[in-house]
């Protein structure tokens, strides 16, 4: 169907016109995302018939097509013609061809397997089930949109922020008439997050209409773009270091670079920053960076707040696995409550996409001899164990090449344990370690590098692992195990039931044997552990208990930790799937520290901060005093020792940038504010924030300074978070950021803000400067 069928009530006259229009504002955003005269961008504008599919009989044709801003998608019913929906391309975590999905798979029949897309989201919404008239038409799908969805991420911080104010100003242009009235300027300042008064709104509207004529219109609304994006702070950083004509030789960025970032540049350097971020041709040929060029260098990754190096692998990877801290989800299966909610192998493919590199499953007994996955006694619903580990096996490694630990919590029968042993034998195939590496009985871990793209079981053993190196006379031949260790993860209305029943779980050989490297153990004690247990038996503490193990023996636990595994899961009373401190756990030295990584909130942000470096691999090794068995370092006494680097913070919050409203309503504007956290051992935990800057959340401005005391930055974490203040109630989230202290930037630097779910606010940030002292 033409661009002209689908308006309505317009004359041919205006139909044309908005036609071309919007051909215009599409060349516009083409042009943006270097995709002029591109074939998939074309396909996407023009859009298509998709059969939606919500269940075994709700499958309805819609129609789908990119809107002119070539960054938002909408559909409609073909009956109505009546737009449904609309989502961002930036909303989309990843495409999937094929019938992957939970949903096409239970819903949908085989022979439409290469006819079959989903898309899935970075929020929690449901993914989008689709199926296309013909497999070329979904690879063409498929294709154009992860094109165009590269292309999108691919912008640099400045290009979002034209993409947005545009779109933006396209919005409120209500008449189309490529014309902003006084009342259109004000509904578009609200609608970026300002609310000024009237006064200055027709201050502002005056200043901009040069013609006089009661509205902007071209150069005029050039001008009110940039008088809006106009950064006086950079200009102020800027003015000082251009000395060459107004504009900065490569010496005066070098100047900029050494005294203000704290980096070691040469001219070579200075070179190559001005040939990559200078727009002007004319500029560059003079080999001279501008003030734009300036700014879009200072939006780049390289010079934002976090260690460019760190982002990359760069810690040792070749430390046995106990000395690295190891991202972890607890009931990985659940997308909700612990109680009531639901279980999807989606859950699954999310945490593995952030980077979690141990998941659990809880296995059931389930109908036609297929174990199940769910929170037992409870109305959570049941995914089957094999499409489980389908999924993991599928994005197990795309976001991390290390080991994936699958910790099984077993209340199987013997049947269906040799069942569950043979589906992870099928599937994972030879990416299963179910042998020691080496020859001979190993007296330690094996590392992450040793084990990449490989798959550990920790779950219950029928006997030692030395006994696999003996005869088979000196083999265990028992085949059963204490329900009181086989549950050591469960809640405690369920350990009570479990130790009256007194009985015994019985184990499959086969499922037991898979079990090398993380063999679970009930704990009994430090000096028990040291006395009897391998390197490779690990126990599982509930939150309570290694939290009062952290206080109380700090110093036992971290040596425990120095030559096993730990694993911290939270506490049964958490049903609504709310998480714990994990800081407090990591200084003990524990490894596994699971969270509910469904859950939205400032636990998993940390989470998600500690992990976000050395390549977002998931495993962060331990400072070197951490993976000593000897170590005296107590995070709570904080004695002498290498761990004691004492280093002052100073941050100095200048300015924010584009940030969201939280209200679509249109008087809602933000009054935000923002703190500076810091994580880490007690002495270091700290929390300063700015005063609140009433109505906007455009380009707020504080200009206010901070000082922290940092004993032990190895440990320590930095969170940026913005609010929006209420005087009446409690502040609510705009967005964070969060980074180890190690890896902060000095000077003035850029920090991108995450929304709840983790994910990039497109054009949002903070301004800051930030300088560390050591203290002698």
């Amino acid at each position: 169907m033409s661009c002209l069928q689908r308006q309505a009530k317009l004359s041919p006259s205006e139909e044309l016109l908005r036609c071309a229009r919007g051909q215009r504002d599409i060349q516009m955003n083409a042009k943006l995302l270097g995709m002029e005269g591109d074939q998939d961008l074309q396909f996407l504008l023009q859009g298509g018939d998709l059969l939606k599919v919500r269940s075994m009989s709700w499958k309805k044709t819609r129609y789908f097509r990119l809107q002119e801003d070539c960054k938002t998608m909408w559909h409609e019913s073909k009956k109505t013609f009546k737009t449904k929906q609309t989502f961002s391309l930036y909303d989309i975590s990843m495409v999937r061809m094929g019938r992957h999905s939970e949903g096409l798979r239970k819903n949908t029949e085989e022979q439409v397997e290469g006819r079959c897309f989903s898309i899935m989201f970075k929020n929690r919404r449901k993914n989008l089930d689709l199926i296309a008239s013909s497999e070329e038409e979904a690879k063409q799908w498929v294709s154009s949109l992860e094109k165009i969805i590269t292309n999108l991420n691919n912008l640099s911080t400045q290009q979002k922020t034209e993409h947005w104010i545009i779109s933006c100003l396209k919005k409120a242009d209500k008449d189309k008439d490529d014309k902003l009235s006084q009342s259109e300027m004000k509904n578009f300042l609200r609608s970026i997050n300002i609310e000024v008064e009237d006064d200055y709104a027709e201050m502002l509207f005056q200043q901009c209409d040069k013609s006089k004529s009661g509205y902007l219109a071209g150069v005029e609304i050039q001008h009110f773009y940039d008088l809006l994006t106009h950064r006086e702070e950079i200009n102020v950083i800027y003015g000082q270091y251009a000395k060459t004509t107004g504009f900065m030789s490569p010496g005066n960025l070098v100047e900029f670079l050494m005294k203000e970032q704290r980096e070691k540049a040469t001219v070579a350097l200075a070179h190559e920053i001005i040939e990559k971020y200078e727009p002007d041709e004319h500029v560059k040929a003079k080999r001279l960076l501008s003030k734009d060029g300036f700014l879009m260098y200072m939006h780049h990754p390289e010079a934002m707040i976090l260690n460019l190096d760190h982002k990359e692998v760069c810690q040792d990877m070749n430390q046995p696995l106990n000395h690295y801290f190891i991202s972890s989800s607890h009931n990985t299966y659940l997308m909700e409550d612990q109680l009531k909610g639901p279980s999807s192998t989606e859950a699954y493919v999310r945490a593995l996409l952030k980077g979690c590199r141990c998941v659990e499953l809880d296995c059931w007994d389930g109908s036609d001899d297929e174990p199940v996955i769910y929170h037992g006694y409870t109305l959570t619903s049941k995914i089957l164990f094999k499409d489980t580990i389908k999924a993991i096996k599928e994005y197990a490694f795309k976001t991390s090449d290390y080991p994936v630990i699958l910790s099984l919590e077993n209340h199987c029968s013997v049947e269906q344990q040799k069942v569950m042993a043979h589906h992870m034998s099928s599937i994972l195939g030879s990416a299963l370690v179910t042998t020691p590496l080496g020859d001979d009985m190993p007296t330690n871990f094996p590392s992450p590098e040793e084990l990449k793209g490989k798959f550990l079981i920790k779950g219950k053993r029928l006997n030692k692992l030395e006994a696999t190196f003996a005869s088979e006379a000196a083999a265990a031949d028992d085949d059963d195990v204490t329900e009181e260790d086989e549950s050591n993860d469960e809640d405690e209305q369920r350990e009570e039931e479990q130790r009256k029943k007194k009985k015994k779980l019985k184990l499959a050989k086969e499922l037991s044997d898979m079990v090398i490297y993380c063999k679970s153990v009930h704990f009994n004690g430090f000096e028990d552990a040291v006395k009897n247990l391998s390197f490779y038996e690990m126990s599982s503490f509930k939150e309570g208990k290694a939290v009062k193990l952290a206080e109380d023996s700090a110093n036992a636990y971290i040596r425990h930790n120095v030559d096993k595994l730990s694993r911290i899961y939270p506490a049964g009373s958490r049903t609504n799937s709310s998480n714990y401190n994990p800081v407090p756990l990591w200084n003990a030295g524990c490894q596994i520290v699971a969270l509910n990584f469904q859950t939205t909130c400032p636990d998993m942000d940390v989470n998600q901060g500690r992990f976000l470096v050395n390549g977002k691999s998931g495993y962060i090794l331990k400072p070197a005093y951490m993976r000593d068995v000897d170590t005296e370092f107590d995070p709570i006494t904080l004695t002498r020792g290498d761990w004691l680097k004492h280093k002052t913070l100073h941050v100095m919050v200048i300015s924010a940038q584009q940030l969201p409203k939280l209200n679509k309503k249109k008087s809602s504007i933000v009054d935000p504010l923002v703190k500076v956290e810091v994580y880490g051992v007690p002495e270091d935990v700290a929390v300063k924030e700015t005063n609140p800057i009433e109505n906007n959340g455009f380009k707020p401005s504080w200009n206010e300074n901070f000082q922290f005391d940092v004993y032990v930055p190895d440990l320590a974490l930095v969170r940026f978070v913005v609010e929006d203040h209420d005087s009446t109630s409690d502040n609510e989230f705009v967005g964070q950021y969060t980074l180890p202290f190690n890896s902060l930037k000095m000077g003035y630097r850029h920090v991108p803000l995450l929304n709840k779910n983790g994910d990039r606010l497109p054009s949002a940030g903070l301004f800051v400067h930030v300088m560390v002292v050591d203290v002698n």
